[in-house]
């Protein structure tokens, strides 16, 4: 699994990164499903949190979530996040 992260307008600090890398033990379960995770953050107005996830099976699933605070908005795109992984994960598992 493949993790790019940038940020547009701003510098993510390695306090930032260590927190992201923490979160993504919670799709930690998902490693050999997903090829990558692409994660981008925006500072405008607000933070935009944009994470766009490619399966092995050629699936794509895109969340974007926007809140004033970044650790906000991390955590409410990891916990979409999470859910688009174990829906997607239940399809494949459905058509077996």
């Amino acid at each position: 699994m493949t993790i790019d992260v940038r940020s547009v307008h701003f510098d993510l600090s390695d306090a930032n990164r260590d927190y992201l890398d923490k979160k993504l033990e919670r799709i930690a379960y998902a490693k050999d499903l997903i090829v990558d995770l692409l994660f981008s953050f925006t500072k405008e107005k607000k933070f935009n949190c944009e994470c766009t996830v490619n399966f092995r099976w050629g699936t794509r699933a895109h969340v974007q979530e926007e809140d004033f605070d970044l650790i906000a908005g991390m955590d409410q795109m990891i916990d979409t996040l999470e859910q688009k992984i174990a829906k997607e994960k239940s399809k494949v598992q459905d058509k077996k």
